[in-house]
């Protein structure tokens, strides 16, 4: 993954992270991040997340993610609770070479999916050779 796309990327653990830095306690949601010729795609599990409860933005270089994962079996008593209920939040420091206009997200089955496509500058072109 190229050094000026994505400038820093944290490490969850195992279970859910608490961020005590903002006013309010977030959890730490888990994403995966990929790259091509053409863009960075990053996979986030989001599970109980519904569309309308997510926030995302980016602005100077910096993509961040806010959202709520509403209670969920609240008349049990869970033995063990790995997921996050609350708010969750992420950030990602992004390099200037993505097209902001560009960028898109869909939610599908519990995953957050981000297309951040890369600028025509950065991409790969092939380049024609003319016989002289």
């Amino acid at each position: 993954m190229s050094d000026e796309l994505i400038k820093k990327q944290e490490s969850p653990s195992d279970v859910a992270k608490i961020e005590r830095t903002r006013d309010t306690v977030a959890y730490t949601s888990r994403f995966d991040i990929w790259e091509d010729d053409q863009e960075l795609t990053l996979f986030g599990d989001l599970p109980g997340v519904d569309p309308k409860d997510l926030d995302i933005r980016f602005e100077n270089s910096e993509l961040s993610i806010h959202g709520k994962v509403a209670p969920r079996n609240a008349e049990l008593q869970p033995l063990l609770s790995e997921y996050g209920i609350g708010d969750f939040y992420r950030s990602f420091a992004i390099g200037e070479k993505i097209d902001s206009a560009k960028i898109s997200a869909e939610l599908k089955n519990g995953v957050l999916t981000l297309h951040l496509p890369k600028t025509e500058a950065v991409k790969p072109r092939r380049i024609d050779v003319k016989a002289v």
